[in-house]
């Protein structure tokens, strides 16, 4: 298998699943990930959130985790990683509105490496206005923005455990989606996995 360099890119309130799983999946596999926050440091903390389905018209939410960040949002340049993951959570919401965040996505984006975005991450997607002609699942309350930039929303299956693949993106409505959305993922990765 060949290594590839992954960034995540979070902030505070990101989902605790959609951060700590993909990471430490990624990372059991091999490969090399640096998740990085807007304002943010090498060793310096997001606090996480988990979003729980209880049955009431939305999502809970309860405290989570210090997520410790493995680089500096500063320093890292984005030519030199070979895929892109966008966690959800309520992080999403304010990480759109940093213009340096959105021209990294914009690489990605253009240079068609693969990206995975999960939850509220296509909401980063569609600031960022690489939307157009895609498809794109996401959780259902994000259906409007994808719409409305240009992508078509894809919903996700009853149990919420379904991923979509668009080209170069990957996409998938909540945690329970994990193993369908890594899966994809790592396929469009070219990793290989031997048992």
């Amino acid at each position: 298998m060949s290594k590839k360099k992954v960034l995540f890119i979070v902030g505070d309130f990101v989902e605790d699943y959609e951060i700590m799983v993909p990471y430490q999946m990624l990372l059991m596999i091999g490969h090399d990930c640096h998740c990085i926050c807007p304002g943010k440091k090498t060793g310096e903390y997001v606090m996480t959130a988990i979003h729980d389905f209880e049955g009431h018209q939305t999502y809970s939410e309860k405290p989570g985790h210090r997520f410790v960040l493995n680089a500096d949002f500063d320093a890292v340049d984005p030519t030199s990683y070979d895929a892109l993951v966008l966690p959800g959570g309520r992080a999403p919401e304010y990480l759109r509105l940093n213009p340096k965040v959105l021209q990294m996505v914009r690489h990605f984006a253009e240079a068609n490496k693969p990206i995975a975005a999960i939850c509220h991450g296509p909401q980063i997607l569609s600031a960022a206005g690489v939307l157009k002609g895609k498809e794109c699942s996401c959780y259902p309350a994000v259906e409007y923005e994808v719409a409305s930039s240009g992508g078509s929303y894809v919903p996700p299956n009853d149990t919420f455990s379904s991923a979509h693949v668009s080209g170069n993106l990957v996409t998938a409505a909540a945690w329970p989606a994990h193993p369908a959305w890594m899966q994809a993922f790592v396929r469009l990765l070219g990793t290989k996995i031997e048992l």
